[in-house]
């Protein structure tokens, strides 16, 4: 799939790597007079706009929250619609030029077994040009607690920082979060990843995604001082 930009503008830095909370599919739903569950099929194809998007202006990585453990609380209706969705939109990025990796709670029966051969280790497509990560049955509780279980279980290498042990250990430090829907909250999504990133919020609902919301993420990001703390 090839994505004509237009008018795309220049930019004097750009984040390495994006965070994406794709928020708002219900309210959207809502607003077209569609069951809430029908708002979450409506979000795949605005995440590949997104992606080819990113990929396109030179974005080395993105992270996408696909559905958290908490979100599993949800009417079931709801829950198997969004299990479906990430279902559908992993597949159609083996389409694409990326290096993909699942992240998630595999040992639930909630995680969509469909998805189990892209955890644990990287699948590259095409090129493999930009990594994807994709948090399926994610929580910051079960991210944090493999390494802290091998703290208790003195697994742990003294030489080895804290954050090399955790279950999300393979995606790299996020620079730039952008949320949609206009919720201003993190949503547990990669605690340790984001610990000094960035939050751009859009209140658009997330199926609306136009190029334009990137576009002023980005603008908004190349004003930021960037110290990491120093």
């Amino acid at each position: 799939m090839e994505v004509k930009l237009k008018t795309q503008p220049s930019f004097k830095r750009l984040p390495r790597h994006i965070g994406i909370i794709p928020d708002g599919n219900r309210r959207w739903a809502l607003f077209h007079g569609l069951n809430k569950e029908e708002g979450y099929a409506a979000g795949i194809e605005p995440g590949f706009l997104l992606f080819q998007h990113c990929h396109n202006i030179g974005i080395e990585e993105m992270t996408f929250y696909g559905f958290t453990q908490d979100n599993t609380k949800r009417p079931s209706v709801q829950r198997i619609a969004f299990q479906k969705a990430c279902v559908d939109a992993v597949m159609k990025l083996t389409d694409m030029d990326a290096s993909l990796l699942v992240v998630g709670n595999t040992e639930s029966s909630l995680f969509p077994q469909a998805l189990l051969p892209f955890t644990g280790k990287r699948v590259c497509f095409g090129k493999a040009s930009m990594k994807v990560n994709f948090l399926v049955n994610y929580g910051w509780q079960w991210d944090l607690g493999k390494a802290l279980s091998q703290l208790r279980n003195k697994d742990f290498k003294s030489n080895e920082p804290f954050w090399s042990s955790i279950a999300s250990a393979d995606i790299s430090r996020i620079d730039l979060m952008i949320r949609w829907g206009g919720r201003r909250r993190l949503s547990g999504f990669l605690p340790v990843q984001t610990i000094y990133a960035d939050f751009f919020i859009l209140d658009t609902l997330w199926p609306d995604y136009s190029v334009e919301h990137l576009y002023e993420a980005l603008q908004w990001y190349e004003q930021q001082d960037i110290t990491l703390g120093g």
